[in-house]
């Protein structure tokens, strides 16, 4: 009996994973979810109604607010290549002007992340003493 116990190899151990079984859990989900997927849509029709009407063509550009790290604020129309330097009055002053023509005027505040808050805070008041209604933010401006 010893002799029969002694006879026998050892199994060595695999250290690899068997994946094929994986491969085809996986096939089968994916054969299951593409019939599926078409019969979870929803759909009903709706008759809506025509209209003449057009798309709005000109998409107005808007008018940018600059604040620089010192505070310093400048104004860029949309027709104009480089920002205009100006003090909180004129910037008052300009952005009333141009709300009074175009009640749609949008104004963007563009300042850089090290402008201390205060400053654009400062800036967003004079646009609102302005009485201009739209009104965004745009941070990292150069």
């Amino acid at each position: 009996m010893t002799a029969a116990i002694g006879r026998r190899k050892r199994r060595k151990l695999k250290s690899e994973i068997n994946v094929v079984p994986y491969i085809d859990v996986m096939l089968v989900l994916l054969i299951i979810f593409m019939v599926t997927a078409p019969l979870l849509t929803l759909s009903f029709e709706v008759d809506l109604p025509s209209s003449q009407a057009k798309a709005l063509e000109s998409k107005q550009d808007p008018v940018i607010v600059s604040v620089r790290l010192d505070g310093q604020l400048s104004l860029k129309l949309p027709e104009a290549k480089e920002p205009a330097p100006m003090d909180a009055a004129q910037l008052q002053a300009q952005l009333a002007a141009l709300a009074a023509q175009d009640k749609n005027l949008r104004v963007i505040v563009a300042a850089d992340k090290a402008v201390a808050y205060e400053k654009v805070v400062a800036a967003m008041d004079v646009i609102k003493r302005a009485n201009v209604e739209k009104v965004g933010l745009a941070t990292d401006a150069r």
